[in-house]
């Protein structure tokens, strides 16, 4: 039996709504349709995973407890949906700190696959920026550009070059769902 295949998610501007430094459960929102695209990819077999910088931590504007509190949050708006991530990884370094997690480094995610097991080349990249689609490229992964957050931007500013570019996650979702059973 193949792997499981996993669908990875940028957070901010992907799943729930930019809002700089999000260090407010209570400001956490879903972007609409979110929870039913996610339970789509699940009921598909999908894995689900996040991988998000989350350099407010380096700058000191989000603790650790805070992003705890916000991804139970975010767990808390999508459990209604029946959506869960099989993990969140998180890079909480800054940009001149020089890890190997920040994205488009492909750290977050080869740690995903090592916790997780599955083959990146397998997965789905969906992000807003274009660091996020070149974080897929950087692992082999097929690349949807959502024009949600900062995604709208991204594409006409020619800042990515994604296999897919979605209005959000409702036809990302459909979009790997196709794609994967036509592989299949």
């Amino acid at each position: 039996m193949p792997a499981r295949r996993y669908v990875l998610l940028d957070r901010d501007g992907t799943i729930n709504v930019e809002k700089n430094y999000l260090a407010d459960p209570n400001l956490v929102e879903l972007y609409p349709g979110t929870g039913a695209a996610l339970r789509s990819l699940r009921d598909h077999g999908f894995g689900l995973a996040i991988v998000t910088n989350q350099s407010g931590i380096a700058r000191g504007k989000i603790s650790l407890a805070q992003l705890d509190q916000v991804h139970a949050r975010l767990k808390e708006l999508l459990a209604p949906d029946g959506v869960s991530f099989e993990g969140i990884y998180f890079c909480p370094h800054g940009p001149d700190d020089h890890c190997r997690c920040r994205k488009p480094l492909p750290g977050m995610v080869e740690q995903a696959s090592r916790e997780l097991g599955f083959d990146p080349t397998e997965a789905f990249m969906i992000g807003d920026k274009g660091i996020d689609i070149e974080l897929g490229h950087n692992v082999g992964a097929a690349t949807v550009l959502v024009r949600t957050g900062y995604g709208a931007e991204t594409e006409r500013e020619h800042r990515a070059d994604p296999h897919f570019i979605a209005d959000g996650l409702p036809e990302a979702a459909r979009w790997i769902i196709a794609r994967a059973e036509a592989s299949s």
